[in-house]
């Protein structure tokens, strides 16, 4: 018998609530709910879950604060988070406190349907044998998602990893920015093509060292590749 795949849909609206859960249900997927985040926090803690859905609002924490407790005890139970905040500041903030994608409300149903499926998708394949991957002094290990360079180890966010993993899976290849959206936010994404550039920045800022060779390089007009250029100074 196939997996059936637990959803935790996390939101103070009881209509809401009950019509994901119909909806969900109905493609096939074990459903349950809480109306709070402490209440979502102890469901997290007590049981594995394959995805979360989560609102920004709350009546007692924040969606994104729902995600920096769940981080911090080490839960990497997927997040998508469900919220009226469409500002890119606002989507910085809940994907660098752990969330996995954002939907901006209203939003319809199959477009919500298609982001589950996408990042079940991800989830099973990240769950699969893993491998180190390397460029110049760069190693990535995917099973343990443990990054360093030149021996030193480099914490990274889900994002920033996602990333990384992109251009990393094909070294000194331009990669169009519309592909490195697709393939690191989803292929539904259509929020504002500069948040690429704003995790750009950060991985930058992580990955490359002063007198060492840089190794993100932008194509302008294209988009970016990984091959080493000029040291960093």
């Amino acid at each position: 018998m196939a997996h059936q795949h637990r959803v935790l849909i996390v939101d103070d609206d009881p209509a809401l609530r009950r019509f994901l859960a119909g909806e969900l249900a109905v493609e096939g997927y074990a459903v349950e709910m809480a109306g709070t985040g402490q209440q979502a926090l102890i469901r997290l803690r007590e049981a594995p879950w394959d995805l979360v859905l989560l609102d920004w609002i709350l009546p007692d924490f924040t969606g994104v604060e729902v995600c920096l407790r769940l981080r911090a005890s080490e839960l990497n139970t997927p997040v998508l988070m469900l919220t009226a905040r469409d500002a890119v500041a606002e989507r910085v903030e809940a994907l660098d406190a752990g969330a996995d994608d954002y939907l901006t409300k209203p939003f319809s149903i199959e477009e919500l349907l298609a982001r589950v499926r996408a990042r079940l998708r991800r989830k099973e394949s990240a769950n699969g044998q893993g491998e180190v991957l390397s460029f110049a002094d760069l190693r990535v290990n995917t099973a343990s998602h443990e990054v360093s360079r030149g021996g030193e180890e480099i914490q990274l966010t889900v994002r920033e990893y996602d990333l990384l993993l992109a251009l990393l899976k094909e070294p000194r290849r331009v990669q169009e920015r519309q592909m490195l959206l697709h393939n690191v936010w989803g292929e539904h994404f259509v929020g504002d093509a500069n948040l690429l550039d704003v995790y750009i920045r950060y991985l930058r800022k992580k990955i490359e060292r002063y007198g060492l060779p840089t190794l993100i390089q932008t194509v302008r007009g294209v988009g970016f590749i990984l091959k080493e250029g000029e040291p960093k100074n």
